[in-house]
């Protein structure tokens, strides 16, 4: 509880707290498209609550609604998830020591946004408490939202509130951060153009699986570059 009271709480707090309204207007939008797509209100509730990864969940479903096999839907949804193996490596130090049904727990909770909160803290036990503080803010807040969205899935037009573009702004925000280094832009325009080239010729879905081999134009040291530069 000490943890809890010290004023920088508020700063972990307070951050969860903003992001989880971000979670929860992101949410309504998977909630409403997962319905368009075809689910069932249970079946998009139980996507955000065993999967917890919201650009994994609207790639799977962009995939689906544009007719796109389930194999193209679960690969999609498996590379961006891949991203999250390293912050677990960044987070386990957090959870080490707890139990195992905690340990699950907490590699559910382990995303892009739990990561950054607890990054900005150095104390090892406050880190502790802003990584389930705003594990389970932000949980809360992404299960509210796609619950809302799927209720009222049906009497929606996603076109219409413009939730259609909710996956590809997400989806370009993750990646604008990416593209202020050389192997960032490198590999994003090899991606693109993948994407573009082949989407005449292959089923829906695959072409940005084979884009995600972009990453590869990436991997030279940025060291190497600054020598080959000067």
């Amino acid at each position: 509880m000490h943890h809890f009271r010290a004023p920088h709480a508020r700063r972990f707090i307070s951050a969860s707290l903003m992001i989880g309204v971000a979670f929860i207007i992101f949410g309504l939008s998977f909630g409403v498209l997962a319905v368009s797509a075809g689910a069932s209100v249970p079946q998009s509730c139980a996507m955000s609550l065993l999967i917890f990864t919201g650009a994994s969940q609207m790639s799977a479903v962009s995939v689906i609604a544009t007719g796109g096999s389930p194999a193209s839907a679960f690969g999609g949804a498996v590379l961006l998830a891949g991203r999250n193996a390293v912050y677990g490596l960044a987070m386990a130090p957090v959870l080490r020591g707890g139990s195992l049904p905690s340990r699950l727990l907490g590699a559910q909770w382990v995303i892009d946004e739990t990561t950054a909160v607890v990054s900005a803290e150095t104390d090892p036990a406050t880190r502790r408490t802003a990584f389930w503080i705003s594990g389970a803010i932000l949980y809360a807040c992404w299960n509210l939202g796609t619950l809302l969205g799927a209720l009222l899935g049906s009497s929606i037009n996603p076109s219409d509130f413009g939730l259609d573009v909710a996956f590809p702004v997400m989806f370009t925000a993750m990646v604008a951060s990416h593209l202020q280094t050389k192997q960032g832009r490198r590999a994003a325009i090899f991606g693109a153009i993948a994407a573009v080239a082949l989407a005449p010729f292959m089923p829906i879905g695959l072409p940005i699986l084979v884009s995600a081999f972009g990453m590869l134009f990436g991997l030279a040291p940025q060291s190497q570059e600054n020598e080959t530069a000067s």
